[in-house]
């Protein structure tokens, strides 16, 4: 078991206070670590997520408007009824 100098000792103080002063900047470092890889992370997401939105403005841009193929089908529908009940 090692024994502690005194704190009365100003040199002991000093070292002391040099150990915490060190533990509390490799704490402060691995924090600074880990929320630079958080940014990192979420700056990636929110591209991702940019790049999804984009594709999906692609898709319903290109698609075919449902309501405008089912309108143009009942008009065929009707017109070849009508046509069928002129040739009778």
């Amino acid at each position: 078991m090692t024994t502690q100098p005194p704190l009365s000792d100003p040199a002991a103080v000093a070292l002391e206070l040099e150990r915490i002063r060190r533990t509390i900047e490799v704490g402060f470092t691995r924090t600074d670590g880990a929320l630079a890889l958080l940014v990192q992370r979420h700056d990636q997401t929110d591209e991702e997520i940019k790049e999804h939105a984009r594709r999906l403005d692609a898709l319903e841009r290109s698609r075919w408007p449902l309501p405008s193929v089912a309108a143009l089908v009942a008009v065929l529908g009707l017109a070849l009824s009508v046509w069928q009940l002129a040739r009778q």
